[in-house]
């Protein structure tokens, strides 16, 4: 009898305890969820959540905060609250008679700026990247932690753990990032595998038969970028990867391969009807006209506008002016006239990118041309394999009402390039591997070892790359291309300045984020609505309202490029620097001022394209500018010949 009863209170207290966390969970009361990141005057989302509604698809609640009444609907129990944090406060909110309050301490917007500014002047005045870079990135995580709640002092440490356990893990994390960092790592090997098995030395000395002078060295290397238009990366690492051994034959300095490179790269992508940009930059356009509401084809505005971008068409024809010219000027023309004495700036430099020493092939290896030329004409084709392959849609190629031209635009520019990169990138180390091996150049032992000296090649700039994003991601927390945009877009303006202000504003947040693309993203769809609204209530008609409207469309992606190229914390300004074997900030420092030439030339030609000035007038007019400018500033570099005598 005493073993039943006790039988019996075990299943009752069992039932109970069962009973009781349900009874609990059916009774838990609404939660109030603040947003992450929460910067002073920029709206953002309050979730308010009711677990008694969970269950339920639709239901309607009044909930009073900001001071008034608000009718909501709540889907599963879930609403999002838009409210603007103007103070220091407590957030309060009343909901079928539950109060919900926390504590709020907004930052301040214009703090979003010192990150950035931070790292990039610690970059110059140091020139030491690394440091800059975590610096820049610790200032924004220690304001997010103080505003968050602890001390000045405990901000510094909190921020520092912040960095590693949240920050970089949630950069590296990104699908995008993640693919570049496997593709940096793969390009190494492939680089590092034709460098050993001679066929890097072997292709140098082949490209000497033209390339027989300085000169004839930085055409090729321009005209080899132009050749790989389809995409900015691919260009960067392979024109800079093959054309590095030929630099130091002829004596052209890293800097100057590292802005031949990086300054025809982007321009190239930016202008080209087939690349992995025109999907992005037609999204972006397409926001900005559904915001005013117009019909008209982002297509047909991105191709109109190509005549007024003057900046990508500058920078591409100064390229060409300083290689055949012969001058330089600035740090540029110091670094040249060094490099033609046989000596190297990054003996001075406490940092190098370079470990030529460990890619050198050894005396007895048979230099073969093709032993390059083949794996990085595999990780070409199949780069564009790849993104015909990830672009592809049988509907577009069976509409009969669109060109060839059109359909093949439309399936590059919906193609996953971060998927056709490592499908190449593995592909070229494959085959690398298989002609090294297959010959007996190297043993499969050492071609392996050769695959991981070429991760190590890579891994200064993988650092680089991870610190960069990790400030970007803090300066896209923290709102700073709000802030910047928001201080001169709030400027009361002619539109006639729009276009230029448009390319001022474009560069400085591309400098200060280091994407052109984020920069893009941003100003599009906030920018053309602007345009197309002061352009109405100045009384211009519809023509030239779309006139202007175009003008602002070429110069946010002009701005984006000239940003780009000055910013230390441009992926692919790492890029070419690492591809190149030049200390980053010495190709950052040498390029910004033609950078700054060509942008100055840019915004002075933006403005007379305003005022109506035709830009088949403007283009060659422009290039004679830059001639000019090169021919009188520019000075010649010490003639390898004298040098010899």
């Amino acid at each position: 009898m005493r073993t039943r009863i006790t039988s019996i209170l075990t299943v009752l207290m069992l039932l109970a305890a069962l009973y009781v966390p349900l009874g609990a969970q059916a009774q838990e009361a609404p939660k109030m969820e603040l947003p992450r990141f929460i910067m002073k005057g920029l709206k953002a989302n309050i979730t308010l959540t009711d677990p008694a509604l969970l269950d339920v698809a639709r239901d309607t609640a009044i909930v009073h905060y900001a001071g008034k009444d608000t009718a909501v609907i709540l889907e599963h129990g879930v609403v999002t609250l838009p409210y603007n944090f103007p103070e220091k406060e407590n957030v309060e909110i009343i909901y079928q008679g539950n109060t919900l309050s926390k504590p709020v301490n907004p930052i301040p917007l214009w703090l979003s700026i010192l990150p950035p500014l931070i790292a990039i002047l610690m970059a110059f005045l140091t020139k030491e990247v690394y440091s800059s870079l975590f610096t820049g990135t610790l200032v924004g995580a220690a304001f997010i932690a103080y505003y968050q709640g602890a001390g000045a002092l405990a901000a510094l440490f909190v921020g520092i753990l912040d960095i590693f356990d949240t920050y970089i893990i949630e950069t590296i994390s990104d699908w995008g990032h993640t693919s570049v960092i496997v593709f940096l790592m793969l390009i190494g090997s492939t680089v590092a595998l034709v460098s050993i098995n001679g066929g890097m030395r072997g292709l140098v000395r082949w490209l000497s038969k033209y390339a027989k002078s300085p000169r004839s060295g930085q055409l090729i290397n321009f005209l080899m970028d132009l050749c790989i238009f389809f995409d900015d990366y691919a260009n960067t690492l392979v024109v800079g990867s093959t054309m590095r051994p030929l630099a130091k034959d002829l004596r052209i300095s890293r800097e100057k391969m590292s802005f031949i490179v990086d300054s025809t790269a982007a321009p190239v992508g930016a202008l080209a009807l087939i690349t992995t940009w025109i999907g992005a930059e037609l999204s972006y356009i397409g926001e900005g006209l559904k915001v005013i509401g117009s019909d008209e084809s982002p297509y047909a505005l991105f191709i109109e506008s190509i005549p007024e971008r003057f900046y990508p068409i500058f920078m591409l024809c100064f390229v060409l002016i300083i290689a055949i010219s012969g001058r330089d000027y600035g740090p540029m023309w110091k670094a040249e006239c060094i490099a033609r004495r046989g000596g190297d700036t990054h003996d001075k430099m406490e940092v190098s990118n370079s470990n030529d020493s460990e890619i050198e092939p050894d005396e007895k290896t048979p230099l073969r041309w093709y032993n390059a030329v083949i794996p990085i004409g595999v990780l070409i084709l199949v780069t564009v394999i790849g993104i015909f392959v990830t672009g592809y849609n049988a509907s577009v190629w069976a509409d009969a009402g669109e060109s060839f031209g059109s359909k093949l635009m439309t399936t590059v520019g919906s193609a996953d390039s971060y998927v056709a990169l490592l499908w190449a990138s593995i592909s070229s180390t494959i085959v690398g591997i298989a002609i090294t091996v297959f010959q007996k150049i190297l043993s499969f032992h050492k071609a392996m070892n050769a695959m991981l000296t070429g991760f190590k090649i890579m891994l200064p700039a993988t650092i680089v790359l991870v610190l960069a994003w990790t400030l970007a991601l803090i300066t896209k927390y923290m709102h700073t291309a709000d802030f910047v945009s928001g201080a001169l877009v709030a400027w009361n303006v002619t539109p006639l300045l729009l276009p230029a202000l448009t390319f001022v504003l474009a560069g400085i947040i591309a400098f200060s984020t280091g994407t052109s693309w984020g920069t893009m993203a941003i100003l599009y769809p906030l920018v053309i609505p602007v345009v197309w609204q002061l352009s109405i209530n100045a009384g211009l008609d519809s023509e030239g309202s779309r006139t202007l409207l175009l003008n602002v469309i070429s110069c946010i992606l002009s701005g984006a490029v000239m940003g780009d190229h000055c910013s230390p914390i441009s992926d692919t300004t790492i890029m070419s620097s690492s591809s190149t074997g030049c200390h980053h900030l010495a190709h950052v420092s040498t390029q910004m001022p033609y950078a700054l030439t060509v942008s100055g030339v840019s915004l002075v030609f933006t403005i007379l394209a305003t005022l109506g000035v035709s830009s088949w007038i403007l283009l060659p007019a422009g290039i004679v500018v830059m001639w000019a400018i090169v021919r009188f500033f520019g000075k010649k570099v010490v003639p390898l010949e004298e040098v010899e005598r």
